[in-house]
């Protein structure tokens, strides 16, 4: 079920991206700003028919990406028993790439866009909604935190991934309060990155508990 409303939501999404790019088409410049840099200021430049792959494009690849994923998954390691979440995750990073190319679109048709304002928000809310069921993920080569200790543990797995998924919700909310606040990129990138360390160190920490017979290779 999960499966065909991400289909369905995923197509809508490009759907709406495709039409509001070609709604733009005839006001958009020859040349458009494609990349901006840390202070907000556009630094690379490309044809505006680029934004069809950046957007649609792009879209449509992650659509196919995760539905061939899941038959390509070793045994032991299949999606299908966390199908939800896998499908939940691909569909808030197409919901991220449809913003970024909203935001691309209202700039290039000559729109005061905030750039470094928006695109950190946009990233911080889906820290918070990827975050929220990462307790949920089983093992796999695709998504989590694939650390060598994780995927040698199912119990390391666990235990790291109900660790990670507070820290992604609390640093995004951080995050979003310390961006309403006005607070500089730099500050913003360590509230949305310090938990990835972290996380990383605690499965090395959690795998170095185990016993020798705690410890599942497959």
């Amino acid at each position: 079920m999960m499966k065909a409303r991400f289909i369905a939501l995923s197509l809508l999404l490009i759907a709406a991206v495709s039409a509001a790019t070609l709604y733009a088409w005839p006001q958009l410049p020859e040349v458009v700003a494609v990349h901006w840099n840390y202070h907000g200021e556009a630094d690379g430049y490309a044809p505006r028919a680029v934004l069809w792959l950046l957007g649609p494009g792009l879209m449509a690849f992650m659509l196919l990406m995760a539905l061939m994923l899941p038959g390509l998954s070793p045994r032991r390691f299949e999606v299908e028993p966390f199908a939800p979440t896998f499908y939940y995750s691909f569909l808030v990073v197409q919901g991220l790439l449809a913003y970024v190319h909203g935001l691309v679109l209202a700039s290039a048709v000559g729109m005061a866009v905030p750039i470094s304002r928006a695109v950190p928000a946009g990233l911080l809310v889906m820290l918070v909604l990827a975050g929220n069921p990462m307790g949920k993920l089983r093992r796999n080569f695709y998504l989590g935190i694939r650390t060598p200790w994780t995927l040698a543990s199912e119990r390391v797995w666990y235990a790291t991934h109900r660790l990670a998924g507070r820290l992604m919700v609390g640093s995004g909310l951080l995050g979003l309060v310390a961006l309403a606040l006005g607070a500089p990129g730099w500050l913003l990138s360590v509230l949305a990155l310090a938990w990835v360390p972290l996380v990383i160190l605690y499965s090395l920490l959690q795998y170095k508990r185990l016993d020798k017979n705690q410890v599942e290779m497959h």
